[in-house]
């Protein structure tokens, strides 16, 4: 009797815990309340300590510039940001990045004014973003091991996107949308049902990839790889599949392509954006698939190859001819002069060769989790355990590390990438552990994977290593930002009482300068601008008398020198007799005449001596 009631007096409380747990086995659920509590928790750690509404990096500012500049009114399909360098800088970024958080701020601007309405807008988009991401993170997770792998996926994208920049509020750079198209590429790929929908999703985020940037070109290439060797592989069951990320690809490329490219662009072929170089191949590609896998999946396989080389081959060709520049680096062309004292410079450019000789023990942060993806990936494979699901896994994570190796900014995607053969490694080890909950051994390597798989993990380690080792020298690090109060508000304010003009400034302060006042700047990090940052480095490192030959060709009308920028700070080192050097000795050419100074910027009025 006394077992029946107690039988019958726990029975509501486990049909409610059957009923959650049955409730978040299913997908929106699950992804519903990760990314509600994710995105709670990044604005409530975040916002309160955070200086500005507008991400640290000079892209997030100069997006919001880009914006303002296309709600008063330039034109859709105008990109030049007219007050860079001389004569104006063509910006290489998408207005589909742009729509979406003018529209926001057109909305909160119903109820809020000016900055506010801008500080909204930008703390709202980045953190919309984590719900597409993870919902792409818990399909791909759930596809290839269950709720299980779902919830450790996405329990590994809760943490990604909590200990990264890209999806905090003021982070407006397009990384953040790229990231998710990436993620739901991948698990649209893992649809091991070969759904023409899911394939359809794949080839037009694809497109949107290549529209909103080039840096993603390597995935979207990566994918249509995968896409057209399982056509060649399986034939006909993967015929709908095939003919649909085909189409799709190419009539949504062409739609952004007429959609956001000017007229009088068509036929240039740039290989920093979307243009006709990767138009072309996109929709050639997409096209000759859509036509392969209509006339022959019902081919031999041997076959199947042979045409899927045939296309290859045609895709190779149209690069040759149409774009042969893309097939390189599109900083390739860069002067040596840029390329040593500025792109040298950038921290996420950096290789994996130069962060070893120079910060080894923040590797791991970078490279741990997707060594460790692509190790288990190579062991499934081996094992003949779901082999086509490690092998889209290892080719996709490879390219993406591979990436990762030449510039440090890859490292985003590829830890992204590898949380997914690391999700099911870890219900694996789980099971072992599970199965003998004695076993002590078994507990602290699943607890040790669990770790491992968390890039934010090896980042304290390294810190840590770090930390003893400078103790251990005696040093002292300063982790301050010197240079920060150049950027600031205050500093820039002695700018906004001057007519509109050209300034001469370090390329760090040129971002600032924009988006603080209606002045024009010779130059900010923009590989687009090249006459303008070479401009603004002869000027500094000219000996003055030289440097005012070089301001009076640029039409100069103040320079803004920070002694504390770290650019110029290099520039005064190479050369101590030129300009900055001098200015930053105190020695004032009678050209320069001295108008202001604020949070550590000198201002000087250009007056050309006759």
């Amino acid at each position: 009797m006394t077992n029946a009631a107690e039988m019958t007096a726990n029975s509501p409380s486990e049909s409610k815990l059957a009923k959650l747990q049955a409730l978040f086995s299913r997908l929106w659920p699950s992804v519903l309340a990760y990314s509600a509590v994710l995105i709670v928790a990044v604005l409530f750690i975040k916002l309160p300590s955070a200086k500005d509404y507008v991400g640290p990096d000079n892209d997030d500012g100069m997006r919001l510039i880009e914006v303002r500049d296309f709600l008063a009114g330039q034109g859709w399909f105008d990109l030049m940001q007219y007050r860079l360098g001389v004569g104006g800088t063509l910006m290489h970024w998408s207005r589909l990045i742009d729509l979406p958080i003018a529209a926001l701020i057109k909305f909160f601007g119903l109820f809020v004014a000016g900055e506010r309405a801008e500080a909204l807008a930008l703390a709202v988009w980045p953190v919309s973003l984590v719900l597409p991401l993870m919902l792409a993170m818990a399909i791909a997770g759930r596809r290839i091991g269950g709720a299980l792998a779902m919830h450790i996926s996405l329990a590994l994208s809760f943490l990604m996107i909590m200990t990264s920049g890209r999806f905090l509020p003021g982070a407006i750079d397009h990384h953040n949308a790229q990231m998710g198209l990436v993620a739901m590429m991948l698990a649209m790929l893992l649809d091991d049902k070969y759904r023409a929908s899911s394939l359809a999703v794949a080839g037009f985020c694809a497109a949107v990839a290549i529209a909103v940037g080039a840096e993603t070109t390597p995935a979207v290439a990566s994918v249509c790889i995968i896409v057209a060797t399982a056509w060649a592989w399986h034939g006909e069951i993967y015929a709908g599949a095939a003919k649909a990320f085909g189409l799709s690809i190419a009539v949504f490329v062409s739609i952004f392509f007429f959609g956001t490219v000017p007229p009088s662009q068509y036929s240039a072929v740039t290989c920093d954006n979307l243009s006709l170089g990767f138009y072309s191949l996109s929709a050639i590609g997409g096209g000759l698939l859509f036509v392969s896998a209509a006339f022959f999946s019902k081919a031999s396989r041997r076959t199947r190859f042979v045409v899927l080389a045939a296309v290859g081959a045609c895709i190779g060709v149209s690069a040759l001819l149409i774009a042969p520049q893309c097939l390189r680096s599109p900083l390739s062309t860069l002067d040596p002069m840029l390329v040593e004292l500025w792109l040298n410079t950038i921290s996420e450019a950096r290789s994996f060769v130069e962060m070893s000789r120079s910060e080894a023990y923040i590797l791991g942060a970078f490279y741990a989790t997707g060594f460790l993806g692509l190790a288990a990936c190579i062991f499934r494979i081996i094992q003949r355990d779901r082999v086509e699901i490690h092998l889209i896994l290892f080719f996709m994570l490879g390219v993406n590390l591979a990436i990762a190796l030449v510039q440090v900014r890859g490292a985003a995607y590829s830890n992204m990438l590898s949380i997914l053969p690391l999700a099911l490694l870890i219900v694996d080890v789980r099971k072992v552990s599970n199965a003998d909950s004695e076993n002590i051994a078994a507990a602290l390597c699943y607890i040790l994977v669990v770790i491992a798989s968390v890039p934010a993990a090896w980042a304290v380690g390294g810190d840590l290593i770090a930390m003893q080792a400078n103790r251990a020298k005696g040093l002292v690090v300063d982790d301050s930002d010197p240079e920060a109060a150049c950027k600031s508000r205050e500093a820039i304010a002695p700018l906004t009482n001057l007519p509109p003009g050209m300034v001469v400034a370090s390329y760090e302060m040129g971002v600032p300068i924009l988006r603080f006042s209606a002045q024009h700047v010779l130059t900010a990090p923009y590989h687009r601008n090249p006459r303008g940052m070479l401009t603004e480095l002869h000027i500094g490192l000219a000996k003055p008398k030289e440097a005012e030959a070089f301001m009076r060709g640029a039409g100069v009308a103040t320079l803004a020198f920070c002694k504390d920028d770290i650019s110029s700070q290099q520039l005064q080192r190479l050369k101590p007799d030129g300009l900055y050097a001098q200015l930053a000795k105190g020695n004032i050419p009678n050209y320069l005449q001295p108008y202001a100074t604020a949070s550590g910027v000198e201002y000087f009025l250009f007056k050309p001596v006759d």
